[in-house]
């Protein structure tokens, strides 16, 4: 089950990340399917399928690479670097997907400036200083 959830994801990704093909990730989307954002908002297959297209103008040319690709029961987690052609802003997101019935039910995604990581990493340096 784990290596077919990573093959899900990894054949809806594949066109996305190569060509921008939409329709085949739709293809690999419940129809109840439903993303979640870091700041709590949740869209449904069809607003972040349109957020999706929308994204492919500005984010044209845009290198993406998949770090890793990991599997643990029915969720996969996706954690890349991507980057936005002539020196543009380096961003690391991580996506966790939850599989069901051979489809990607749900998707979490978390995205990080590369730049902002030490700053945003401080909370925890200064949590981890005051326990000391």
């Amino acid at each position: 089950m784990t290596i077919e959830n990573k093959s899900i994801v990894g054949r809806a990704l594949a066109g996305l990340v190569d060509t921008g093909d939409v329709d085949t990730l739709a293809s690999y989307l419940s129809e109840d399917f439903t993303h979640h954002r870091s700041d709590s908002t949740t869209s449904t297959r069809t607003q972040w399928l349109a957020a999706v297209r929308a994204a492919l103008g500005p984010t044209a040319g845009m290198r993406v690479d998949i770090l890793h690709l990991l599997a643990d029961g029915d969720h996969v987690v996706v954690h890349s670097r991507r980057r936005l052609p002539g020196g543009g802003p380096e961003i690391v997101v991580v996506d966790v997907l939850r599989i069901a019935d051979g489809l990607i039910a749900e998707g979490w995604e978390i995205i990080e400036p590369a730049a902002q990581a030490a700053t945003n990493a401080a909370w925890w340096d200064s949590a981890v200083g005051a326990r000391g």
